[in-house]
């Protein structure tokens, strides 16, 4: 599934993976855990298995829904997936700091939330 043409890759184990103008993958198959790694090192971040955990819920919300959730969703998502403590945007904002539900979208190969600028 495109999302938009490619404007930069971003080479992983030796392959391209095509990236649209804000950083998302243009075709969401080519996403892998490398891919994931990446991404978070582009942005100076070290996925730890908390980050993992989150990712893996949010996989798991788009391939039920189809859709990346917006901050709310995601919160309440969590919540349910991971338990309470997990489940408040400030836990979420201490993983993905600034715009937890775009940042971790991206790392997790999904598109870009909708409702999120």
């Amino acid at each position: 599934m495109a999302s938009s043409e490619a404007s930069r890759y971003l080479s992983v184990a030796g392959r391209q993976v095509a990236l649209d103008p804000e950083g998302y993958l243009v075709d969401l198959s080519d996403w892998s855990q490398d891919v994931a790694q990446a991404l978070a090192a582009e942005e100076g971040m070290c996925l730890e298995a908390e980050h993992w955990e989150v990712i893996e819920v949010l996989r798991t919300f788009y391939q039920r829904f189809e859709s990346a959730p917006p901050m709310r969703p995601l919160v309440k998502f969590i919540g349910q997936q991971l338990g309470a403590d997990k489940g408040r945007s400030i836990y979420l904002m201490t993983l993905f700091p600034g715009s937890p539900a775009k940042r971790a979208a991206r790392l997790a190969g999904l598109p870009k939330p909708a409702n999120c600028l």
